[in-house]
């Protein structure tokens, strides 16, 4: 796991818990794919693999929080959401923020579950 630019953790473990750092829907390249359909499926992919590097997937995800820059985007942000969490489903919070990095249309954080 690469560290951050930026001064904090990408990801923390404590008492059987696993918190993430929030995700933006920027490529290995560096850019930033159209759409939300499209940065909520990079997000999560994101998220999955580095919670595969501590041995938990995304059914270990047990709260999210997600930040859309634009609440016209509700519908398929959901819609490529539930492609990517089965039943139980996570708690959510969902806000609307005016300003993350240019071009990105959300940002993803998740709190994971070790297996007990």
């Amino acid at each position: 796991m690469t560290a951050p630019a930026l001064p904090f953790s990408k990801l923390r473990q404590a008492r059987g818990l696993v918190f993430l750092s929030g995700e933006m829907p920027f490529a290995d390249d560096g850019g930033i794919p159209e759409g939300i359909a499209a940065q909520t499926a990079l997000v999560l992919r994101r998220i999955g693999a580095t919670l595969a590097t501590v041995g938990l997937g995304l059914d270990d995800v047990v709260q999210v929080a997600v930040h859309l820059v634009d609440g016209a985007d509700f519908a398929a942000f959901n819609a490529e959401y539930r492609q990517h969490f089965r039943d139980p489903l996570p708690v959510r919070t969902t806000v609307v923020a005016s300003l993350l990095a240019p071009g990105a249309r959300l940002e993803v954080t998740v709190t994971a579950a070790q297996p007990d």
